[in-house]
């Protein structure tokens, strides 16, 4: 008992520890914060801070038995150089044309290069927040991609063949899907090497733990390893690279400016110190100006994580942060064999007040990255340095040689900062001064000619508009099997149930009648009369529209994939029909003469003019719908007919629980997306980020879409419906 009170206090002091400052035993003492350590308190104090700073690394070394091996291994080596990487949603329409069957890379790339400068690196998503609609656990999503593994691997090499390494995101808490049947670590690592991808990030991860790096290895194509959170200071020797996001209960990664005005001193990032070759790469997606995370990323010498399309809402970067982007990249990828330094000198000292900056020497040359914090701008001396008469000096932020003001030993160095901006410095031996570098110095000069000021600090939400359904011919008199829903004025009140996003304009859809997306709906309309479908189309029906039509798609993977042979399972004709797209439940309702509901006409045929909560009333009635199917495996849905309790006040059965159902389309730039209505059977456990159930008749599910292969889904079908002649 005594052990286990002891191991319980360690535990708990360790938590406290990462949880909040930690304050190390040096002379000065150092301060850590999650990955960030404060720097000195005034230039007086950075000699001693500095010294500190490193008997703080050396102990800090030996104490986590830090092997350096993996920084050395030549297939690992872009990581350290990898300073651009955006996550990209495999949705995006920048990525891949569905028309056309092919994936768009260059597309994608152009329009990167043309509004940041390009990128290093890129992290392809394919799971989460669509995981979790049915059963395909992260191998499943990631094989449905287009062209299967074929498709991927074409895809990874034309991002190759742009210079680009890819990623690929592994989720260990997806332990309620499908079971792959192997460790995860062997099947992300096979897969991977298959296609020849560069690396793996780690979703909510602390670490990625040593056992991938023995998988990966084992394939002959080793993988780099990026947690989201590196937490775990001994997983620095074999995860390459890291995202940074938040300090537990400190907020932000850099915390801001505060109510004063008064910048936070820059902060130095911990695992960089530890292991210069490390990488990481800001992620503060829903930021919308990102100056901040970006001075902290050019004073340490990383990189961000340009992150745009998040999880289908478009965060795009004003024009003076991708601007920004474009011009401190240059730079850190000119001087990367500097960046990686083990000499670095972070808040080597200046001049001007609030003015930060690193120092990065080799035997030949000295970099400085340089960031003001000030809201004015800067001018006038900046640094005094050793002087050397054999070197020239340059502000490469301007491109610009700079003739030092020299006194003594002593070389003092004068230029301009933009208020809130950036600079750099470059100290070279004058023998090394080459075509090279002037040319890079006249792009710079190019390039700075416009201040980063004049660019645009506005940010804007991307519009979304919805596609158009066709009108059907007029019906008299109701189609067998539908039911008539009467014209009146409807209350139409819904919410999306986006797991992340919170109300940010952005989330969810934007309908016709509203000025940008958002997460809330509510909307007083009139709505002319419809017959709908009493119950969604099933097998048998569906097996109707193909024995007469002979239809089948051009993109057919997963299309009918519970069938055998043409044939639906014994005993499920009575079934609704699902493993349809979109495009699939449209060819089927073109052939009845039908169309598929807008998504008011849907809840509003289920809900009635009362605005209840579910079909039947304002109480959950287990016995109104199917038994829920938590286990790993799908059992397939109950017969549209099973549960007549769940009827709606117009007599429509089997809105809820049972399975998804298409509705409205809504498209943007970089995405399209479907509304669903009415849940599914299908539960999978463990975890909140799968795709969440919306049964009240007030919320709908938004399915991100790419291509009809990977949307198709064992728990979504569909129900149809008819324009009625109007009353007289």
């Amino acid at each position: 008992m005594l052990l286990k009170r002891a191991i319980l206090s360690l535990t708990l002091l360790a938590i406290t520890l990462i949880a909040s400052g930690t304050t190390f035993a040096q002379d000065p003492p150092i301060h850590v914060n999650g990955s960030l350590i404060d720097g000195p308190s005034n230039a007086k104090e950075f000699s001693a801070w500095m010294a500190g700073m490193k008997r703080w690394r050396i102990e800090q070394l030996k104490r986590i038995g830090y092997d350096g091996s993996e920084y050395n291994r030549p297939q690992l080596k872009w990581t350290q150089g990898s300073y651009i990487q955006p996550q990209l949603m495999i949705e995006d329409r920048y990525f891949y044309d569905p028309v056309a069957g092919k994936y768009t890379v260059d597309r994608y790339l152009d329009d990167l290069e043309r509004r940041y400068g390009g990128i290093d690196a890129v992290l392809v998503w394919p799971t989460y927040p669509n995981m979790g609609i049915d059963n395909r656990n992260q191998f499943d999503m990631f094989r449905d991609m287009p062209g299967g593994i074929e498709g991927i691997k074409q895809m990874v090499t034309d991002f190759h063949r742009r210079g680009v390494r890819v990623l690929f995101p592994l989720m260990l808490w997806d332990q309620g899907t499908r079971d792959e049947g192997k460790d995860e670590a062997d099947a992300l690592s096979e897969d991977l090497a298959e296609v020849g991808a560069d690396g793996v990030n780690g979703d909510t991860m602390i670490a990625l733990p040593r056992k991938f790096r023995i998988a990966s290895d084992k394939t002959g194509h080793p993988l780099a390893f990026e947690p989201e959170h590196l937490r775990v200071d001994e997983a620095l020797a074999y995860n390459n690279l890291m995202w940074a996001q938040a300090v537990p209960g400190r907020g932000p990664l850099v915390i801001g400016r505060d109510v004063l005005g008064v910048s936070e001193p820059e902060y130095v990032d911990k695992y960089k110190w530890l292991e210069p070759r490390h990488m990481t790469n800001i992620s503060d997606r829903w930021q919308r100006d990102k100056t901040i995370d970006l001075q902290y990323a050019f004073f340490n010498g990383v990189g961000m994580e340009t992150w745009e399309n998040i999880w289908g809402i478009w965060n795009g970067m004003t024009q003076r942060d991708a601007e920004t982007v474009r011009r401190i990249a240059k730079i850190e990828r000119k001087f990367s064999h500097l960046l990686i330094s083990p000499h670095w000198e972070p808040h080597t000292p200046m001049l001007q007040y609030q003015v930060y900056a690193s120092k990065w020497p080799d035997q030949n040359r000295i970099l400085w990255t340089i960031v003001n914090k000030n809201e004015f701008d800067i001018s006038g001396e900046q640094i005094e340095i050793p002087y050397n008469p054999k070197w020239k000096y340059y502000d490469l932020w301007h491109g610009v040689e700079l003739t030092p003001r020299v006194k003594g030993n002593t070389a003092t160095l004068s230029f301009e900062m933009e208020a809130n901006g950036f600079g750099s410095l470059l100290a070279i031996n004058a023998s090394s001064v080459n075509n090279d570098l002037e040319r890079f110095l006249d792009e710079m000069h190019h390039l700075n000619d416009v201040r980063l000021n004049s660019f645009s600090e506005r940010w804007s939400v991307l519009q979304q508009t919805l596609v158009k359904i066709a009108p059907t011919k007029l019906a008299a008199t109701a189609p067998p099997g539908m039911v008539l829903v009467p014209a009146a004025q409807y209350d139409f009140k819904v919410a999306g149930v986006e797991i992340e996003g919170g109300n940010r304009a952005g989330v969810d859809v934007q309908y016709p009648w509203e000025d940008s997306p958002r997460r809330n709906h509510l909307h007083t309309m009139q709505i002319s009369s419809f017959y709908i479908d009493r119950y969604p189309a099933t097998n048998a029906e569906y097996k109707n529209f193909l024995d007469a039509t002979h239809y089948h798609p051009k993109d057919d993977h997963n299309f009918l994939k519970d069938w055998k042979d043409g044939k639906y399972p014994q005993g499920w004709a009575n079934k609704p029909v699902t493993w349809v797209s979109l495009e699939d439940a449209r060819a089927y309702a073109s052939w009845a003469g039908k169309r598929l509901p807008h998504e008011w006409e849907w809840q509003y045929a289920a809900q009635g003019l009362d605005g209840r909560t579910f079909p039947w009333g304002n109480t959950w009635d287990a016995s109104a719908v199917p038994v829920p199917d938590r286990g790993r495996e799908l059992r397939g849905p109950d017969d549209v007919t099973a549960h007549p309790d769940g009827a709606s006040p117009f007599g429509v059965e089997d809105t809820t629980g049972n399975i998804w159902q298409w509705t409205d389309e809504y498209q943007d730039e970089h995405t399209n997306a479907a509304i669903l209505r009415g849940g599914s059977y299908y539960y999978p456990q463990g975890s909140k980020w799968y795709f969440p159930q919306a049964y009240k008749l007030q919320q709908h599910g938004k399915l991100l879409l790419m291509a009809p292969g990977i949307d198709r889904s064992g728990t979504v079908g569909f129900r149809c419906v008819v324009d009625a002649v109007p009353a007289s």
